[in-house]
């Protein structure tokens, strides 16, 4: 039977979400991919294990991360009730409503009907009583923010959820829904945007706005699906996800466009003694609007090399200096619509 390590709480930073008593760990760990019904259990169960005993308590799902969609949320509720049921209070659990779901105009985007519906189905998932944190996924051209907004609060007032958060929102989008969080008493603690060396929009856009409110966000795709990592230092393997095409945000035009970029950013995380993905972690969690960076993993080691980042989150202002000056010689990247 699993038994955590005692020394998980030694190392890792907490950080404090905006002005809320909440803190998170540095890094969290997603489950959009490798979590799903086509992974390995046992593979999983190592993952999280990892994961917690170098003291990782945020865990990151949606209801659609598989394949198949909802997966992921089962597997999770598999390895809770197995090994980690002793440890829920010690775990924010967070997931998500607003992307594809199920069939018909109800499993999708953020009607009261799909948030309410969704988050019910998710806890029947995983088993939980609640949710630390429960997100609306992306925002909804078609639902008016009042909505979307209440369908989360009533999911707090029924005990479904402690924290309400937001993905993939606008500076603007976050700024309306915000006001309403504030007139329903709302606890809106965290947004989560996708953040990374070559995502850098939501530092104008997004981030001042989090700032001004005392809230925080939490970056998903650090690693930019990879491209941010030795992976493709020397080409595409053939059995990356650039090559499988099965990442929409990732294709091997992306790979080539980015690859001097990439060379001369190793570069820099090589004089830093860290690996390419530990610097770019790190950098991630410069920026003070960051709670907490989330990673992913396909096997428990990756999951240590990635906390490893943690040992050198200092920058010196020559070392930002040269970051900026090869993402500007980098200019834009066309992410395309894969």
């Amino acid at each position: 039977m699993y038994q955590a390590n005692e020394q998980r709480y030694a190392t890792m930073p907490y950080r404090r979400v905006g002005n809320s008593g909440l803190k998170l760990s540095a890094l969290g760990l997603g489950l959009w991919n490798n979590f799903g019904s086509v992974d390995a259990l046992a593979t999983q169960k190592a993952i999280i294990h990892q994961a917690f005993d170098l003291g990782i308590t945020y865990y990151d799902l949606a209801n659609n991360y598989g394949p198949v969609p909802g997966s992921a949320e089962e597997n999770f509720g598999r390895i809770l009730a197995d090994d980690l049921r002793p440890y829920r209070d010690e775990l924010v659990i967070a997931s998500k409503a607003g992307y594809s779901m199920w069939p018909g105009p109800y499993g999708d985007w953020g009607s009261r009907k799909s948030i309410i519906a969704s988050a019910d189905q998710s806890l029947r998932r995983t088993g939980l009583e609640y949710f630390d944190i429960f997100y609306s996924h992306r925002p909804d051209p078609h639902t008016n923010i009042e909505e979307t907004a209440g369908a989360l609060d009533q999911l707090v007032r029924e005990g479904k959820a402690l924290y309400v958060g937001i993905s993939n929102y606008n500076g603007a989008q976050t700024q309306a829904i915000m006001r309403v969080f504030q007139d329903l008493g709302t606890p809106f603690i965290i947004h989560q945007p996708r953040y990374n060396l070559f995502n850098r929009d939501v530092e104008q856009d997004l981030f001042p706005v989090l700032q001004a409110a005392h809230k925080s966000a939490v970056g998903f795709s650090a690693l930019s699906q990879g491209l941010l990592t030795d992976k493709y230092l020397h080409g595409i393997p053939a059995d990356s996800r650039a090559r499988k095409a099965t990442i929409p945000f990732l294709h091997p035009e992306q790979v080539d466009q980015t690859l001097t970029t990439v060379k001369r950013l190793n570069a820099v995380a090589a004089n830093r003694h860290q690996s390419l993905a530990q610097m770019a972690l790190a950098w991630n969690l410069r920026e003070p609007a960051i709670a907490c960076v989330l990673i992913g993993a396909s096997r428990p080691e990756q999951v240590v090399a990635n906390v490893a980042a943690l040992k050198n989150l200092t920058f010196t202002p020559a070392e930002l200096h040269e970051i900026d000056q090869i993402l500007a010689d980098q200019g834009p990247i066309a992410w395309g619509a894969h």
